[in-house]
This record gives C-alpha cells, sequence and structure tokens, in this order.
C-alpha cells in the first residue's frame, strides 16, 4: 500500500507542474494559426496521467538533475504522446470516437486538422527541447533529441504501429510478435523518457544502460496493464471504449496467455524492472513506486 500511495503523491506532486508547462507551451500568435494550436492544445490538455514526463523527471533527479533541466523534455515528450493518439484515433488506424473521456480529436475539428496538428506536436516537440533545454551540456540534448527522433520512427511509435496494423486480425501472432509490436508501440517513448532524464541529470553510460533495462521491461508491462484493463474495466472507467481489441480481432496478452498468464507477466515484468533499480536504493525510490503505479492503476 505505501508504494503506491508513495506513488499517487509523486504523480500528483508532478503533474501539477507538467500541466503548467504544458499550457504554456502552445501559444497562437494570431488568427491564422489559432485553429491549428487550439486542436493541438484540445488533445494536449485532454487530461491523462502525464506517466512518461513524470518518469523523465525522476529518472533526472535520481542522477543530480532538476525540473528545470527535464521540462522542457517532459513537454517533448506529452506533444510526442498526444500526437500519437490523435493519429492512433484516426479512422485509417483504430478509428476511436472517444479519448480520455472525451470526443477524439478528428471528431471535434476533423480528419485533416486533426492530422495536421498531430504533425505540428511532433515538430514543436523538437523545437521545445532544443530552444528551451538552458544550463545542460549540449552533447546531452543533442542525445536527447537523438533518441526522441530514433523513437518516433521505424524502430519506435510508427514501426510498432506499422506492424499492429499489418497484423490485425491474424490468428497466427506469436508472443514474440507481440513484443515487438509493444517494445516500440509503447515501449520506445516510455524508454526514452526514462533515458533522457537520465542523461540530461548526468548518468553514466553505465547508468544509462541500467536504464534501458529498468524501462524496457516498464514498456512492456504497462501495455501488458493496458490489455487487461481492457477486459476488465468500462468504457467510462478507462474514459475510452472499453473492449476495443477484441472486437476488431486484435491479439493481446489477454488472448494469448490468459488472464491469469497475463497478470503473472506483469508481475514478472515489473520485478525485472525494480530489479534493475536495486543498486541505486533510495535514490530509486520515485521511479521504483512509479513502476508499481504501472501496473496497479485502475485506467
Amino acid at each position: 500500500m505505501l508504494p503506491l500511495l508513495l506513488s499517487r503523491r509523486y504523480l500528483y506532486s508532478k503533474k501539477v507542474v507538467v500541466d503548467q508547462a504544458l499550457e504554456a507551451s502552445i501559444m497562437p500568435v494570431g488568427p491564422q494559426n489559432q485553429k491549428i494550436c487550439e486542436s493541438m492544445k484540445y488533445s494536449l490538455m485532454a487530461g491523462g496521467k502525464r506517466v512518461r514526463p513524470i518518469l523523465c523527471i525522476a529518472a533526472c533527479e535520481m542522477f543530480g538533475g532538476t525540473d528545470e533541466d527535464a521540462m522542457p523534455t517532459a513537454v517533448a515528450l506529452e506533444m510526442i504522446h498526444s500526437m500519437s493518439l490523435i493519429h492512433d484515433d484516426l479512422p485509417a488506424m483504430d478509428n476511436d470516437d472517444l479519448r480520455r473521456g472525451k470526443p477524439t480529436n478528428h471528431v471535434v475539428y476533423g480528419e485533416a486538422m486533426a492530422i495536421l496538428a498531430g504533425d505540428a506536436l511532433l515538430s514543436k516537440s523538437f523545437e521545445h527541447v532544443a530552444k528551451f533545454t538552458k544550463g545542460v551540456p549540449a552533447e546531452r540534448v543533442v542525445e536527447v533529441l537523438r533518441r526522441l527522433g530514433e523513437a518516433v520512427g521505424e524502430l519506435g511509435l510508427a514501426g510498432g504501429q506499422a506492424m499492429d496494423l499489418e497484423l490485425e486480425g491474424r490468428d497466427d501472432t506469436t508472443l514474440e510478435d507481440l513484443r515487438w509490436i509493444h517494445r516500440h508501440k509503447t515501449g520506445a517513448l516510455l524508454n526514452v523518457a526514462v533515458c533522457a532524464g537520465a542523461i540530461l541529470g548526468g548518468a553514466s553510460p553505465k547508468d544509462v544502460a541500467a536504464m534501458e533495462t529498468f524501462s524496457d521491461a516498464i514498456g512492456l508491462a504497462f501495455q501488458v496493464a493496458d490489455d487487461i484493463l481492457d477486459c476488465t474495466q468500462t468504457t467510462e472507467q478507462l474514459g475510452k471504449t472499453a473492449g476495443k481489441d477484441e472486437a476488431v480481432s486484435k491479439t493481446t496478452y489477454v488472448k494469448l496467455m490468459g488472464m491469469d498468464g497475463a497478470r503473472a507477466e506483469a508481475r514478472r515484468l515489473v520485478d525485472a524492472a525494480l530489479g534493475a533499480l536495486e543498486p541505486y536504493g533510495e535514490r530509486a525510490a520515485a521511479l521504483r513506486a512509479l513502476a508499481m503505479f504501472i501496473i496497479e492503476r485502475e485506467n
């Protein structure tokens, strides 16, 4: 109970400052870009737990950095995540009309504007890191930008989503296929959140490697937990359409492993993540608590 309570307190305190930074990150300069900024902000400020930016901040703090060091990258991560949700919900992808308890971006603004808003959020994310990261050695910032780019491309979000679409409706998807999809579609951004935070805080290459082990396990655990929630929670509880994966014959951990097997897999992955944090003792308390939150959350 204590780790979960700690994670909720930490999440809440950091979410407040992250939300303030997100609110200030997109401002129209006139009527010409008013609509696209409105569409961008609609999804960016639609709610959510801000897990990715908070993981970034926690990792940065763990290695001696500050909120200020990590915040531009934390904001960028949420911009990229919001872009991925906008595009994921489009009729050409998952064709969903509910996200975080609200109508999806394309339902409110139309498909064309939703695509452009997602594109603009992605572009803005890199600009934000380069423009607002202060007092951090340039080589660290360049490495963060490299990792962000990799996390979005063909070996990241885009590649994972492409494979997910390719295998949709097929009955020959293996567990390894599923892990590949989610290491890229879901895990890549969680991985860069932790590793970028560590890099900004001054972590050594050995420390960054340990953070990669931690975040790889957490990224998969996050998706296993999502698959379980999709089967056990209502649309109202989730804030998105429940049972959608089963409706489109998408392969999930629950489908391949059964509910008990999926729960055991989530536990195994979190244990692996916690193992990677053992050498850091109390310095890793926030990351440890966030790892527990990922499998114990209810939406």
